[in-house]
């Protein structure tokens, strides 16, 4: 059962290729490495005991794409997760998000298709649905147009997704989820974004470190109830977890229809204040914060139904805010120490 995980040794890749094999997949990772390090593969062997297969180069280069797939014919599956996906950069340099996110699926679709590699995990995100209309979201929730170019990026790729699998042999699963914050338990891998974060939580505890001198919080005259933006946090590991179930039900023939969405996220959502209340307590510090204005593409509030993913493919988030916050001072203590 071999599986090609794209963005590998990313943030969200490494801790599924470790729960990949944990449960006896084969992996290939491919990566450019333009947001993580190539000792990612070996903290993923520390873990799990086993060294994943490793390639770096671009996806979005269709002849090494091309190249890729036919020495791997043999693959059972691609979860993708190789993508740039920070709001406010995709804001700045909308045609950088629109050609590495889009011609790179391409090329993966066009690899798969010539080599009938059947099964495809499509990492999305909740920022398809915008601003919703109603709280919380649901599959079911209409796509509406999208609050900044990443986002954008996410629902044309699903589109060009449903649009292959009419004319191939293809499944498609798009997980659409929510904001993944925390570390693996290990404290060996975690978020390790390269240059100033865009994320909030290594913001956070970079900031905690030393490493940065304060912390924006953007915005606080939203319509909720401390005034700051709020978002369904999941723990980085129960989504990893959630991505094995989602190829397994693939390979199983367990499908209802041949392009399946769900929502992975907890249910409930936090305010950029609360995660930091929640930070503080964990790790006993006062973090240096201030509030600055509203940042352009971002959403007000939004969080997940995960009933769906719940019920249908029998995964649950399992985490609260605290261990995730904890485990990412952890991830951030270990990774500076090391240094």
């Amino acid at each position: 059962m071999k599986i090609l995980v794209t963005g590998g040794t990313g943030y969200i890749g490494s801790h599924t290729v470790v729960e990949l094999q944990k449960e006896g997949f084969e992996v290939v990772i491919v990566d450019n490495l333009s947001n993580s390090q190539a000792w990612i593969a070996d903290a993923i062997a520390d873990i799990s005991g086993k060294k994943p297969h490793f390639e770096q180069f671009d996806l979005a280069d269709q002849k090494l794409t091309a190249d890729f797939f036919r020495r791997h014919s043999d693959l059972m599956g691609v979860i993708h997760f190789a993508a740039f996906k920070a709001v406010g950069e995709s804001v700045d340099n909308p045609l950088m998000y629109y050609r590495n996110n889009l011609v790179s699926l391409m090329n993966i679709l066009e690899g798969m298709q010539q080599n009938v590699i059947p099964n495809l995990v499509f990492s999305s995100s909740c920022t398809v649905y915008g601003q919703p209309d109603e709280l919380p979201v649901s599959e079911k929730a209409p796509i509406k147009k999208a609050e900044s170019p990443y986002g954008n990026t996410k629902q044309i790729s699903e589109e060009i997704i449903q649009d292959t699998i009419k004319s191939s042999e293809i499944h498609a699963t798009a997980l659409r989820y929510f904001n993944p914050i925390g570390a693996h338990e290990s404290a060996s891998i975690g978020e390790l974004p390269l240059g100033v974060p865009n994320n909030l939580v290594p913001f956070i505890t970079q900031t905690a470190i030393g490493l940065r001198k304060q912390l924006s919080v953007f915005g606080e005259d939203y319509n909720t109830p401390d005034g700051t933006a709020i978002r369904d946090y999941i723990h980085v590991v129960d989504l990893a977890q959630a991505h094995v179930v989602a190829i397994k039900r693939m390979i199983n023939q367990q499908m209802k229809q041949r392009f399946e969405i769900f929502n992975l996220g907890t249910g409930n959502g936090y305010s950029v204040l609360e995660v930091i209340q929640s930070f503080e307590k964990v790790s006993g510090l006062k973090l240096n914060y201030k509030i600055v204005g509203r940042r352009p593409g971002d959403v007000e509030q939004v969080w997940a139904n995960p009933e769906w993913s719940n019920n249908e493919l029998g995964w649950k988030a399992k985490r609260n805010l605290d261990e995730m916050t904890a485990s990412a001072w952890k991830w951030e203590q270990y990774y500076r120490n090391k240094q």
